[in-house]
C-alpha cells in the first residue's frame, strides 16, 4: 500500500545501512521508519529522507522509478557510470559484479573516443 517503506529499505540496504542505523542518522526515534509501512508520511519527514538518499521525493513515493532529482537550472547531468553501476544495474535479472561493471564502462569509453 505505502511503496515508501520498501524504497527506503532499498536504499538502506544499497548504502549498507539497517533502518535502525538510518533512523539514528537522521535523528529519528526507533522504528520510525517502520511505521511507513502502515501510514502515510508527512511531507517535511519525506523531503529529510530523500535529502539523506539524494532522491527525489517522487521517487520515494512510487510516482517514478527514477531516484534522481530533477535539476531547474542545468538539463544537462554528469553521470558516474561507475558509481550508478554498483547501485543499481541489472542484466536479464541478475546483478551485474565488478568485473561486468569494468567491462561495460571500457566498452563505452572506448566508443565514446571514438566518436570524437
Amino acid at each position: 500500500m505505502f511503496p515508501t517503506f520498501e524504497k527506503v529499505r532499498e536504499l538502506a540496504r544499497k548504502k549498507g545501512l539497517s533502518l535502525n542505523q538510518v533512523e539514528e542518522k537522521l535523528g529519528y526515534s526507533r522504528n520510525t521508519l517502520y511505521s511507513l509501512k502502515r501510514q502515510k508520511v508527512s511531507s517535511e519527514r519525506l523531503q529529510e529522507i530523500a535529502d539523506y538518499f539524494n532522491v527525489s521525493t517522487d521517487y520515494l513515493l512510487g510516482r517514478t522509478d527514477n531516484p534522481r532529482i530533477a535539476k531547474d537550472k542545468d538539463n544537462s547531468m554528469t553521470i558516474d557510470l561507475k558509481k550508478d553501476a554498483e547501485e543499481t544495474f541489472f542484466f536479464d535479472g541478475h546483478e551485474l559484479n565488478d568485473e561486468d561493471i569494468d567491462l561495460i564502462t571500457s566498452i563505452l569509453e572506448t566508443r565514446i573516443k571514438n566518436r570524437k
